[in-house]
């Protein structure tokens, strides 16, 4: 589309061509900004995947070490009652910041509960509201519910299948962890909220869009339809809003696809900030989240293989994407504790790039992981 006709339908115009490259190291430096404080990095990021695996750490923590000054694994755990962000569904389960998810509920949820389940959730409710908080083990002791047949044909508690339905639904809240586990308080009401259904879309959308920037038309409609996760209610005019988000975008044509990001940021520009450094990326952070960008991107495949069975698996259990400056290059599987810390790494080319400068910035990478699982030198 040519820079006038992009003018007269309203899109925000972009001075000069952008390449690939410049996306790509625009999407490494914007997400990773300079560590600053656990609060600010959760508003900046508004939201964060989690993860129950811990291989070496769980996804959320992964994420956040390279965001906030001198994090360790589990204090997103130890601080979260004091965090403004709720446990709750976005795009994807995880850490949301509080103003997101005022603009997903009241959630309303198809079907509703039948008769008898309502009955048991009523009471549930009144248990947990005399204890101020409860934790499942609690529940389950006064409730005792049984077992249910789960999404993938197994067994589950079922008074825990009834705690998960009732949070979504907004009944319950997670108050805090204990030892991993929510512990539930019931949700106070929120304050009515004068925003349209269109601007409440409109609202999260940016939200994802400001994470997971730049995404192609592809990559847009993706994340964008996956709001129906987080606020079912509103699924009849996602359409609408990503029309609308469309419009409302900076974009551009560039590698045969349209690419679009937040209009008040300049790619050239925050892609002139990127560092250096050797960084071991979670499988769930912004940076690799979108697989068909990543492939574009680095010119590989990444696949989660946790789920694979290992007979089949081609990069491990757990293998964190190896970044260096604005290229992924391979992989790693990090296990480790007191008693040893073991890094099994692979890479693209079938080697470490040569050079005593890969070798200290990765040596550098290690200790930091080492310092982020609180492990002894």
């Amino acid at each position: 589309m040519s820079a006038d006709r992009m003018a007269l339908l309203g899109y925000p115009s972009v001075s000069a061509p952008l390449d690939l490259a410049d996306l790509r190291r625009y999407a490494i430096a914007r997400s990773l900004f300079a560590p600053v404080g656990l609060a600010a990095a959760l508003d900046r990021l508004g939201f964060v995947q989690a993860d129950p695996i811990r291989a070496p750490a769980r996804a959320q923590d992964l994420v956040l070490r390279h965001r906030v000054v001198d994090y360790r694994a589990g204090d997103l755990d130890r601080a979260y009652p004091s965090l403004d962000v709720e446990e709750d569904a976005f795009i994807n389960y995880g850490f949301v910041a509080r103003r997101h998810y005022r603009s997903m509920h009241p959630r309303r949820v198809h079907p509703a509960f039948a008769q008898a389940r309502r009955r048991r959730a009523l009471a549930m409710l009144d248990f947990i509201r005399e204890r101020g908080e409860a934790h499942p083990r609690d529940i389950e002791a006064r409730f005792a519910h049984g077992a249910v047949t789960n999404a993938w044909g197994g067994s589950s508690n079922a008074t825990t299948h009834l705690l998960d339905a009732m949070h979504y639904r907004g009944l319950l809240r997670v108050a805090r962890r204990d030892a991993g586990i929510r512990v539930y308080a019931v949700r106070p009401a929120l304050p009515e909220t004068p925003a349209s259904p269109a601007s409440r879309l409109d609202a999260i959308a940016d939200a994802v869009v400001a994470e997971y920037a730049p995404l192609t038309a592809a990559g847009l409609s993706l994340v964008v339809r996956r709001l129906r996760y987080g606020a079912p209610q509103l699924a009849t005019g996602i359409d609408a809003a990503l029309a609308r988000a469309k419009r409302r975008l900076a974009h551009a044509h560039v590698d045969g696809a349209h690419w679009y990001w937040p209009p008040d940021e300049s790619p050239r520009a925050i892609a002139g900030t990127l560092q250096t450094a050797v960084r071991l990326l979670a499988p769930f952070d912004p940076i690799v989240w979108d697989r068909a960008r990543f492939e574009r991107f680095f010119g590989w495949a990444y696949r989660f293989e946790a789920y694979t069975p290992a007979a089949k698996r081609k990069l491990g259990y757990y293998a964190l994407p190896l970044l260096h400056g604005d290229a992924i290059i391979g992989w790693a599987n990090v296990s480790g504790d007191d008693r040893r810390f073991a890094v099994e790494r692979g890479y693209v080319d079938g080697a470490a790039p040569r050079g005593a400068s890969f070798k200290r910035a990765l040596d550098d990478e290690l200790s930091r992981m080492r310092s982020f699982l609180a492990l002894r030198p």
